[in-house]
């Protein structure tokens, strides 16, 4: 996983808890790198499992709960830090329909060793966008907070539901248009 997630996750905890708070769940997770994370470097999920585990600890706020809530941060900390891949976009159903073929196209160009996952678009109209989640790591929880992050910075009035997926995909997201 590459270290920008994990730096943006020390930074959200910091914002939105304490620089303390930071300290103890590093402290609390007992991490193999310490805590001491660069941007452009990759780590072991894991870490940030742990970490995620430690503030669920510290906070009584539920490891579920924590992720979405990260991915819907971390959405925004995209939105600013790389403003380019939302040139020209005017929804979050085109924003989320191109992250394949436009939005992990860029991510690979700045970060070649990234492992990213893959969001296939099932279905795509006016109304509803289904996408296929998958991932080995299995943070369905992030996509889904970086999806309501996306809804939310487009200001749309869209519902996000999923569900387990077949052939291979983690899980199926319907995110739909509310008139």
């Amino acid at each position: 996983m590459k270290g920008v997630v994990f730096t943006e996750f020390l930074g959200m905890v910091e914002q939105q808890f304490s620089a303390d708070m930071v300290d103890d769940v590093i402290d609390d997770a007992h991490l193999p790198h310490g805590g001491a994370y660069t941007a452009v470097g990759t780590y072991p999920h894991q870490e940030m499992v742990a970490m995620v585990q430690a503030l669920s600890q510290h906070t009584g706020i539920g490891v579920t709960d924590l992720v979405r809530a990260f991915g819907k941060y971390l959405f925004g900390r995209f939105a600013v830090g790389f403003p380019s891949f939302f040139q020209g976009v005017d929804s979050a159903f085109q924003f989320l329909s191109s992250i394949e073929s436009i939005i992990h196209v860029e991510v690979l160009k700045l970060y070649p060793d990234a492992e990213l996952p893959r969001f296939d678009v099932e279905h795509h109209d006016a109304q509803k966008l289904v996408l296929l989640y998958h991932s080995p790591r299995h943070f369905e929880d992030l996509a889904e907070g970086l999806m309501q992050g996306c809804v939310a910075h487009f200001g749309e009035p869209i519902t996000i539901t999923r569900e387990p997926a077949p052939h291979g995909a983690s899980h199926r997201f319907h995110l739909t248009r509310q008139n």
